[in-house]
């Protein structure tokens, strides 16, 4: 039961790190971790983003390649 809720965070803290970084990327805003006063926070926040940065790569890289997605041309 513990393993299983721990799992269940681990994808959220995951999903949301990827969603922030997708936010990033579509908008160019990011949160701003220079502003934490302690390093090792700092230091933590900044590989928990980058770990949503490689998620959101990895995932963009297999829809590109996929046959189930079409680009949208209606987009500018």
């Amino acid at each position: 039961m513990a393993l299983g809720r721990l799992f269940h965070y681990a994808f959220d803290a995951a999903l949301l790190s990827t969603v922030v970084a997708g936010v990033r990327r579509s908008s160019g805003f990011s949160p701003r971790t220079e502003s934490i006063p302690d390093e090792t926070v700092r230091s933590v926040a900044d590989k928990y983003l980058g770990f949503g940065e490689t998620v959101f790569d990895m995932l963009q890289a297999t829809v590109v390649n996929s046959s189930y997605f079409k680009k949208d041309t209606t987009r500018s």
